[in-house]
């Protein structure tokens, strides 16, 4: 069985409306955090390098949180192969709400927290944003709920999210 090795950031902003999460746009229904494959880095270096690759925000942009990380282990079929994959994602702040997509995804979203829950189609996911919120509710104490106030995501197939839209 292959394995692949990945690590991504779960990104929010403090908002108004509340805590944002940052969630990147593939097509169809799929939606997830910024990440990607480890290319003989460590794991947090290859978060950064693929959070900047695919967002446009680097480490200076991103005030991050030690005390967070979580693991995702599963098993999925490639090419008629099983492949094991274990992704870490580590937690960070941003103040900048401006994103510039690369070419692999179609759009983006800053999501407040119930919404994020309701785009995100693996339990997996949600489970990690579920984590991370409860993680900085902890921290914080604060951050109200509800709303797709700042999203940009398709209304149809026919009509995706445009690349660079700043929310």
């Amino acid at each position: 069985m292959q394995t692949e090795t990945s690590a991504g950031i779960i990104i929010y902003r403090k908002t108004s409306d509340g805590l944002k999460f940052l969630i990147l746009y593939h097509g169809g229904r799929y939606w997830n955090f910024p990440k990607g494959k480890l290319e003989g880095e460590t794991n947090f270096k290859a978060a950064v390098r693929e959070v900047e690759e695919e967002t446009g925000l680097n480490k200076k942009d991103l005030k991050f949180s030690d005390w967070f990380k979580v693991q995702d282990r599963f098993t999925f079929t490639k090419d008629r192969e099983k492949v094991f994959k274990v992704v870490s994602y580590y937690l960070a702040e941003t103040s900048n709400p401006k994103i510039q997509i690369s070419k692999e995804h179609q759009g983006y979203g800053w999501f407040l927290y119930e919404d994020a829950l309701r785009i995100l189609i693996h339990p997996n996911l949600r489970r990690n944003l579920k984590r991370a919120y409860e993680a900085i509710q902890q921290r914080s104490g604060g951050g109200r709920r509800g709303g797709f106030s700042g999203a940009r995501f398709p209304r149809s197939e026919k009509n995706p999210v445009r690349k660079n839209n700043n929310v």
